[in-house]
């Protein structure tokens, strides 16, 4: 659960299954993309995961910041706000 947390995602729940333990969690995408690997990692491959979208929402400012600022030099586009 920690992997997850850390990979910005909220634990919504668990549950036990025989001998497993079902994890329901919400994270970013962008966070998910080399999950595959760690997981096989961090469980000598033993455990699975699947994935379904659910919804899309804000990027924190940090991280919009982030983009922005690698995009500018990448296509050396000012970038402008827009005025609600």
């Amino acid at each position: 659960m920690g992997d997850l947390s850390s990979r910005r995602g909220r634990i919504e729940g668990s549950e036990v299954r025989g001998h497993n333990v079902i994890l329901k969690a919400r994270v970013p995408l962008s966070e998910m993309l080399s999950y595959a690997t760690d997981l096989t990692s961090m469980t000598q491959g033993h455990a699975t995961y699947s994935m379904e979208f659910h919804h899309y929402d804000y990027l924190p400012n940090e991280l919009a910041e982030k983009v922005i600022a690698a995009h500018k030099p990448a296509h050396g586009e000012a970038l402008v706000e827009e005025e609600a």
